[in-house]
C-alpha cells in the first residue's frame, strides 16, 4: 500500500479515502480524503485542485440516494459547513455511503468536543438544501 503511505505522509492520520464512482467503479479523478481533523477534496491529474473543510466547522450532513447511484451501490453525502470558502460540499457517488456518513458523524462530534464548539457557536451558518444542482444524478 505505497499509495496509502503517501497519503498519510501528505495528509496525516488518514481515516478514510474514496473516489467518486462512475458506473459503480472508482475511476474518477475526484478523490475524497478524510483525516481525523479535516475533509479534503482533490480533483485532477495534471492540474490538481484541492479543497479542505475543518471537521468542527461542519454544521449538517444528509445522504442523497438517487436511483442512478443506488443501482451501483453508491450514494452522495451533502455537507453544509460554516467554512467561508466551501459552505456546501457534496461527496458524489461514493461506496458504502452510510458507513462513511457514520464515520464522519463520529469525527465531527470528536472535533467539536475537542474545541468545545456547540450548536450556539454555529448560528449564522449557511445551510441550503434547496439547490441540489451539484449532485449529478446521471453517472
Amino acid at each position: 500500500m505505497a499509495n496509502m503511505e503517501k497519503l498519510k505522509r501528505d495528509y496525516g492520520n488518514v481515516v478514510w479515502t474514496g473516489k467518486k464512482c462512475i458506473l459503480g467503479m472508482p475511476i474518477s479523478l475526484t478523490r475524497y480524503i478524510l483525516t481525523d481533523t479535516t475533509l479534503y477534496t482533490r480533483i485532477g491529474l495534471l492540474n490538481i485542485k484541492e479543497d479542505e473543510i475543518d471537521l468542527y466547522r461542519i454544521v449538517d450532513k444528509k445522504i442523497h440516494l438517487p436511483f442512478s447511484q443506488r443501482m451501483f451501490f453508491c450514494g452522495s453525502i451533502i455537507i453544509s459547513s460554516k467554512d467561508s470558502d466551501t459552505p456546501n460540499k457534496v461527496l458524489v457517488a461514493i461506496k458504502k455511503v452510510r458507513e462513511v456518513k457514520r464515520l464522519l458523524d463520529n469525527l465531527v462530534r470528536s472535533e467539536r468536543d475537542k474545541y468545545h464548539v456547540r450548536g450556539r457557536d454555529m448560528i449564522g451558518a449557511h445551510v441550503d438544501y434547496d439547490d441540489d444542482s451539484d449532485i449529478d444524478d446521471d453517472i
